[in-house]
């Protein structure tokens, strides 16, 4: 089986610095002697870098359109691919890349670690061999992402931990397998439209409004002016926002007037976002706004970007929104 390995940057490649941690490791010779370690100098494992390689924390639309285009590219060359990737944005990542890989066919595995290749007591090894073996098991579907012990959907997934080697979980959906002595395969089924020949990520205007206690109408207008392409805000529980507020309403129903569509995300990582089921979900338009249901808030986002990617606004969007292109939705 040939397998493809993506460098995109991330702490698995970083060497110390004056600056601190910054790119800058042989990562390919490192990947080498993993394979060998790992037993699989058989395989045939190609390896290409995205250029410049970077922190996570700078990763966004231009890379994960740099991202489909690398993989697009060797598509044909290889039967699966792990990429490696910072952890600090990797969710936004194998999110967006689930959206504009939807038709790929070939599996594409996500992985980076805590702590440096080179590091003593590194967790490095571990997840490369893990992702690789995923791969090469002919189980793996779409794009996934494995740390630590465990098989992620790509959309399905957060950052949990800075430190904890078991950095990632999936909040609403079981693990796709766990690694041991053998692997054990949940055989999760999920719901995808798929979506051939996507236009390529651009970066979107998408507005982030995070409701918190005492929040103004003010800071909402500051927050909503100039207009967005897209919102999504971040509201409590299943929905729900201060509707007794005064005048809490208004800027939603002029963003809902001027066609921008809303999207109700909740601040739970463990939720089913549920319009109506509370009289304090009411301080949205009801034909402008749709629930996330149980998208990760990163899933929800990449969504959104990869929407307004294609062209969709208004209650074409939205319709979208609602609508499992790649299992996001549970």
């Amino acid at each position: 089986m040939r397998v493809h390995v993506t460098y995109a940057g991330g702490t698995i490649g970083m060497v110390e610095s004056v600056r601190g941690l910054v790119p800058g490791a042989d990562v390919r010779t490192w990947l080498s002697e993993v394979a060998a370690l790992a037993g699989l100098e058989n395989s045939s494992i190609g390896f290409s870098q995205i250029e410049p390689p970077i922190d996570s924390s700078s990763a966004g639309p231009d890379q994960w359109r740099s991202l489909v285009e690398n993989l697009t590219a060797h598509r044909d060359r290889a039967d699966g691919f792990v990429v490696l990737h910072g952890t600090d944005t990797m969710a936004y990542a194998t999110s967006a890349l689930s959206f504009a890989l939807a038709s790929f066919g070939k599996p594409v595995v996500f992985t980076g670690s805590q702590l440096p290749a080179r590091s003593a007591g590194s967790d490095a090894f571990s997840n490369m061999a893990g992702a690789l073996s995923a791969v090469l098991s002919g189980r793996a579907e779409g794009v996934s992402l494995f740390f630590g012990r465990h098989l992620f959907r790509g959309n399905r997934v957060i950052k949990r931990s800075t430190w904890d080697f078991e950095g990632f979980e999936s909040p609403c959906a079981a693990p796709l397998a766990c690694a041991g002595a053998p692997w054990e395969w949940a055989g999760v089924d999920a719901v995808c439209s798929g979506w051939p020949d996507p236009l390529p990520f651009r970066r979107c205007d998408i507005a982030v409004v995070d409701i918190v206690p005492g929040i103004s109408v003010a800071r909402l207008e500051t927050v909503l002016d100039p207009l967005p392409e897209a919102v999504l805000v971040r509201a409590y529980g299943v929905g729900n926002a201060p509707v007794g507020e005064p005048g809490f309403s208004e800027p939603f129903e002029r963003l809902f007037a001027s066609g921008v569509p809303i999207v109700i995300c909740s601040q739970c990582a463990q939720a089913s976002v549920a319009l109506g089921r509370y009289e304090a979900s009411t301080a949205f338009p009801r034909e402008g706004a749709v629930g996330a249901r149980d998208m990760t808030f990163e899933a929800a986002y990449a969504k959104a970007a990869f929407l307004l990617s294609q062209g969709f606004r208004g209650r074409e969007f939205l319709r979208w929104m609602e609508r499992s292109i790649a299992g996001e939705l549970g």
